[in-house]
Parts: structure tokens; sequence; C-alpha cells
């Protein structure tokens, strides 16, 4: 059985990047990827959080900072390491198969910390969020979702590895959204 998923997997990685294919995505997935692409969000989520929350929002931006470091602490230092899963960018059964958009790296697969830590992020910013913009539900799920999918895109992660990093990653996000709420118990309507 097991088996038949990493077989799947591989299909399924080798279906999104090569037979997906397209001038558009060969340069906007690298770019997804890329953590300076999204510096501006990050810089406007960190402003106007402590801008408009004040005490509440440097403590909430603490805690997502915490999210982020937790998720890639978890998937890089803990998880990868006890599963050795190889890269489908270095896996040599996909020599001359695999399109590699991006230097592949030497770390190991799965779980993907680029999942993990995007969707630690979004999950736990929807629940900051979700009661005052019902958008951000959405808006949240398709920025985290859309840097996961790069992840295979490019190369360097088989979907597996990504569907691992989100469920990681959102558990990562929900947990410390329900410790923010125990300790600010009086701003659930941020």
């Amino acid at each position: 059985m097991l088996t038949s998923i990493l077989q799947f997997d591989t299909d399924l990685f080798l279906m999104i990047n090569q037979d997906m294919t397209n001038v558009v995505f060969d340069w906007l997935m690298p770019q997804l990827r890329n953590p300076y692409t999204w510096a501006p969000l990050y810089l406007f989520i960190l402003i106007f959080s402590i801008k408009t929350y004040k005490r509440r929002g440097v403590i909430m931006m603490l805690f997502l900072v915490l999210s982020f470091g937790v998720a890639d602490f978890v998937s890089a230092s803990v998880i990868k390491p006890n599963l050795k899963r190889v890269r489908p960018c270095n896996e040599i059964t996909l020599q001359g198969e695999t399109i590699s958009r991006i230097r592949c790296g030497s770390g190991f697969s799965f779980p993907s910390s680029h999942a993990s830590n995007h969707f630690a992020m979004a999950i736990f910013l929807i629940m900051m969020f979700k009661n005052r913009w019902h958008s951000i539900l959405w808006i949240g799920l398709l920025w985290a979702f859309s840097i996961s999918f790069a992840q295979i895109y490019v190369g360097v992660h088989y979907p597996l590895d990504v569907l691992g990093g989100a469920l990681l990653g959102a558990l990562i996000g929900y947990a410390m959204a329900s410790i923010f709420w125990r300790v600010q118990p009086d701003q659930k309507n941020t």
C-alpha cells in the first residue's frame, strides 16, 4: 500500500512539474516561493496590527512569528532529519525527468517547510481576523496554497510533502491562535 501511495505521489509530482509547464508558471512559481516577494505583505501585516491594535498587536505579531518559528523548527529540525525523504530534484530515479526551476538544495523533502510555515501563519491570521474580515479565510488559504503549490512546480517537493507541511502548519497555527486567545481572552473580536 505504501508503495502505491508513493507511486501516486511521484506521478502527481511529474504531472505538475512537467505537464503544467507554461511561460507564466515558469516565471510566477519561483517568485511565489521567494520570501522577498512577500516582504511587503509581511511588513503591512506587522505595521497594520501594531498600529491598529497597539500592545495587543505587538503580542499578536509575536505569536505570528512564534507560529512560523515552531512550524519551521518542527518540520526542518524534527521531522525531516528523522524521515530523510529525498527531494524529487535529488532523486536518482527521477534524474532527467524532473524540471528543476530553482536550485535544488541538499535538505530533505518531507514535510515541506515552506508549506508548514505559510499554513501556520495563514491559519493564525485567519483565526485572528475571521470575525472582522470574512474574506481572510479565502485570501489566507489561497496565499498559503499558492506558495505550497509552487514547491511542487519548481521541483523541490512532492505533493505529499506539501500536504504534510500544510497539515502540520495548520495545526500549529490553530494551536498558537488558541494560546493567544487564552493570553488575551477578552479580545476575541479582532
